[in-house]
């Protein structure tokens, strides 16, 4: 399980489509940026602490602001990869409550964060294991990829998820393509290291590819 989580959190997000004000914006801001510096610049053994107290503020904010849309995204985000640091039972639970979060924020404003939520929701469904133990599926992660490219089709989280899940479908040369497109992605400010850590993941995943093809 904390392989399946691990590299999900996307990180996903590019501008909302309906715009927060100034303090939304700048709490929203300082999740993005404390999820960017845990997953791609503190140790490994850290992170599960670290990304516990990023839960406490991503949770503090979906209760006090409980109808932006955006805060429940990165509650969703924040707990699943705070799951996938910690391992264990608990992933599964985690992972579970970060769907219901993500699934509220679908309720209030699908296109927030350019339909982020679909293609954390579908990273989930990719990883998570099936029936019965989880509620893995890979055609509902391919549906929810769709509809997240449908809003997004230049996004480098969104095109990375989308060639991830058709490298899991086996479908190398079409994942190629994506994650071609997804390294020509326009940089997001504010964002430089997730980008950067989102683009060593395409690199490692096409060096995969590359194999498979040759």
């Amino acid at each position: 399980m904390k392989r399946l989580i691990a590299c999900l959190l996307l990180g996903t997000l590019g501008q909302s489509a309906w715009a927060l004000d100034a303090a939304d914006q700048q709490r929203l801001n300082a999740i993005q940026q404390g999820w960017a510096h845990i997953q791609y610049e503190t140790p490994e053994k850290q992170r599960a602490a670290e990304f516990e107290q990023l839960a406490a503020q991503a949770t503090a904010f979906t209760a006090e602001r409980p109808t932006v849309a955006e805060a429940w995204i990165w509650k969703g985000i924040v707990t699943s990869s705070w799951a996938g640091a910690q391992g264990g039972l608990g992933a599964l639970g985690k992972a579970k409550d970060a769907k219901a979060d993500l699934e509220k924020s679908l309720t209030l404003n699908p296109k927030a964060l350019q339909g982020s939520a679909y293609t954390s929701l579908a990273a989930l469904y990719d990883r998570v294991p099936g029936w019965p133990i989880g509620f893995g599926d890979s055609d509902k992660a391919e549906q929810l990829l769709k509809q997240a490219l449908q809003l997004n089709p230049d996004g480098i989280d969104s095109l990375y998820f989308w060639g991830d899940h058709l490298y899991r479908q086996k479908r190398y040369a079409e994942a190629r393509a994506a994650l071609l497109k997804a390294q020509q992605a326009a940089p997001r400010p504010g964002r430089e290291s997730a980008d950067s850590g989102r683009r060593k993941e395409i690199a490692a995943l096409l060096a995969d590819i590359n194999k498979k093809l040759d």
